[in-house]
């Protein structure tokens, strides 16, 4: 057991890799290409064995990273501490557990791949999936995955099952974006008015960067780049994005949120039915008194997904949007007992 293990209090491992990736080479933001991925190796684990184990792969949430994932609180219990209690306790059966970076300079990356960002979805399923499977004793298919997130790792984990059907044999997005037409368009008018006053992006962005605080309007501001930068970029150079509003009078621009919902998990439900048949899992959850009213995005994109006659495991709790890691008690367990075991 290493330092960082002892730490985390953990029966199994936890290690830090660093894997520089092609994907994300001279990106617009100037973002580095090496990114830390966390491991997760259950108790037992003998990386000379013979034994192979599935994966869930972990997406952090907007403004995340892998430190943040990691990192202990007190009285609370982070993703890493749950599976390893989890598996010790025999509630869920051994499993590799990979936390993905995803964060960009304007808070995240949603996992899309994006001319501005950068490839983060190319990122995530070509070189991170392939570093684990290379280096770790995995069950290295489709059957032996998982994909698993909260709030923008939600929608990650539902993009990526989209876009890259044949990677993930099941999903669970916790509070995840999605029915974009609630859960975006109360930050658009917030954003404008900050924009109009700064008169550049470039110039917000520096002021954001450059203050030791901030206050919370800026950070519905840097939000919505963050968002613009991964479903409206317009070039690959820096701060060539797509607003979805008239920068002057703040009127929406319909063809740019058009693209905007393109992505919207909702919206592809119609001609996703492929991708969302191969699943084994379809987890959604969401608490009813979500911020951003998830919750409604959350029923909107089971009850499509049922009237395809397809299966969908939708759960609703008493709570918001914030601190609700602890439903991970119930995903992991979920997710692990549909995957390949040997």
């Amino acid at each position: 057991m290493n330092e960082l293990s002892q730490l985390q209090g953990l029966r199994g491992t936890l290690r830090i890799d660093f894997i520089d990736s092609p994907a994300l080479r001279d990106n617009a933001l100037g973002d580095p290409s090496t990114r830390p991925l966390a491991v997760y190796t259950p108790p037992g684990y003998d990386p000379e064995g013979s034994r192979r184990y599935p994966v869930l792969y972990c997406l952090h949430g907007y403004t995340g990273d892998v430190g943040a994932l990691i990192s202990t609180r007190a009285w609370e219990t982070n993703v890493v501490q749950w599976i390893d209690r989890l598996v010790a306790e025999k509630r869920m059966p051994p499993a590799v557990l990979a936390i993905v970076d995803g964060f960009t300079r304007l808070g995240g990356s949603q996992y899309i791949d994006s001319i501005h960002n950068g490839d983060y979805a190319t990122y995530t399923v070509r070189d991170v999936i392939g570093h684990v499977d290379a280096n770790y004793r995995t069950i290295a298919r489709e059957g032996g995955r998982a994909v698993f997130g909260k709030s923008s790792g939600g929608f990650g984990a539902l993009h990526l099952c989209f876009e890259h059907p044949g990677t993930f044999a099941a999903f669970a997005s916790h509070s995840g974006d999605t029915y974009f037409r609630y859960a975006c368009l109360r930050g658009f008018p917030t954003a404008q008015r900050v924009l109009e006053e700064f008169g550049s992006i470039e110039k917000f962005v520096l002021a954001f960067e450059g203050r030791p605080k901030r206050p919370q309007h800026f950070y519905e501001t840097i939000e919505m780049l963050g968002y613009a930068s991964a479903y409206s970029p317009r070039a690959k150079e820096r701060w060539a994005i797509d607003l979805p509003w008239d920068q002057a009078t703040g009127e929406i621009r319909d063809d740019v949120f058009a693209r905007w919902l393109a992505f919207d998990p909702c919206e592809r439900v119609a001609s996703g039915r492929a991708a969302l048949e191969r699943l084994r899992l379809r987890y959604l959850d969401c608490g009813r008194k979500d911020e951003y009213a998830l919750d409604v995005g959350a029923r909107v994109f089971t009850k499509r997904v049922r009237e395809l006659g397809l299966d969908v495991r939708h759960e609703e709790f008493d709570d918001d949007h914030r601190n609700v890691g602890y439903r991970y008690e119930i995903s992991l367990p979920a997710l692990a007992e549909v995957l390949d075991r040997e």
